[in-house]
């Protein structure tokens, strides 16, 4: 391209990357010349030039065995961050969370980060608890995470959900029904939407005036079998709850289908609410009442987050301090699955 137009390779290379000291005329006849040759820059070659590979980085655990991206909640965040990333020109990297091979070694975040030099990374799903969670979390990568609480790096944050105002709304709404017997099928504790939730949930019954009970509180894994074998708990008991808050859409989906095979019909004979407000929940019959996130918000936070922690807005380099944790409200969304308990 510098010899067809007549000037320097540098001055090739400023012209692209929009330097100003190139005349308008020279930046014209280079980009027009770029664009007949179909001319694309080598990206690893730029990567070793600017030390930068414009690559977010995503590690995705949908837990124990649910290998294959099924729970639609991360669909929606993953838009989110894709859509807010590109913006800024860069593309999204998502890891296999199995053993990888290619002669890795056994799993370490900070070497895979580091082999294909992203310039961030957001973990979703992760056990924040996990020690080589806390070796990537030591580093230098810049590391968000999405409902997964990351605290005490320099160059690291998170974004949530207001977890436990949604339990909250979810129990407020149900009493305010006439409910007294209301049960829970939680999240796993060790995540922090799970434990959220269930504090929610506790905080609004000891507001409401009502009991907590052992036998009402009953944890799934966000999934639908998860939540179809704790309904059946629940509903199998001498004094089965007239109301569930599930912590997931896909678990409330499966208590409905463990109370109908009871013959239970959601709403006469149990409501039911759910959480996520996931596409699938305003098209059952009757439409799932539940609690919105803003699943692309928060994939749209994560990607804004670490960007800035990559000096990207700057482009002077690594962010200096890590941002306060982000969190978005939550929304009830009362569809056809709860209502009053029979006999008032």
């Amino acid at each position: 391209m510098a010899r067809l137009s007549g000037v320097s390779i540098g001055t090739v290379s400023r012209a692209l990357n929009g330097y100003a000291d190139v005349s308008p005329d020279t930046r014209e006849r280079i980009v027009r010349l770029a664009e007949e040759l179909d001319y694309t820059p080598s990206a690893s070659a730029r990567t070793l030039v600017t030390q930068r590979s414009h690559v977010v980085g995503v590690f995705l655990d949908t837990g124990e065995g649910h290998p294959d991206l099924q729970h639609p909640f991360f669909h929606e965040v993953l838009v989110g961050v894709q859509e807010t990333a590109g913006q800024q020109g860069f593309d999204l990297l998502l890891f296999a969370t199995e053993q990888p091979g290619n002669g890795y070694g056994r799993h370490n975040y900070v070497k895979r980060c580091r082999h294909h030099n992203v310039d961030g990374v957001i973990l979703m799903g992760v056990d924040h608890h996990d020690e080589e969670v806390r070796r990537l979390t030591a580093s230098t990568i810049p590391t968000i995470g999405v409902d997964v609480q990351l605290l005490g790096g320099r160059a690291t944050s998170y974004v949530s959900s207001d977890n436990a105002a949604g339990g909250r709304l979810a129990v407020d709404h149900l009493a305010a029904l006439g409910h007294r017997r209301i049960a829970t099928i939680h999240g796993p504790t060790e995540t922090l939407a799970g434990l959220d939730r269930l504090k929610g949930y506790r905080e609004a019954l000891q507001e409401h005036g009502l009991a907590y009970r052992d036998e009402y509180v009953v944890q799934g894994d966000f999934y639908v079998d998860s939540g179809h074998a704790a309904a059946a708990r629940l509903l199998d008991l001498e004094e089965p709850p007239t109301a569930i808050v599930a912590a997931s859409d896909l678990m409330a989906v499966g208590a409905i289908r463990a109370a109908a095979e009871r013959d239970l019909l959601a709403p006469r004979d149990l409501s039911v609410i759910g959480f996520d407000d996931i596409m699938l929940a305003a098209h059952l019959q009757p439409g799932l009442t539940t609690l919105r996130q803003d699943k692309a918000g928060l994939g749209a936070a994560a990607a804004r987050a670490v960007l800035a922690l990559a000096g990207t807005e700057r482009g002077d380099g690594a962010g200096e301090t890590a941002p306060e944790p982000t969190t978005l409200p939550v929304e009830l969304v009362v569809r056809g699955t709860t209502t009053p308990p029979l006999g008032g």
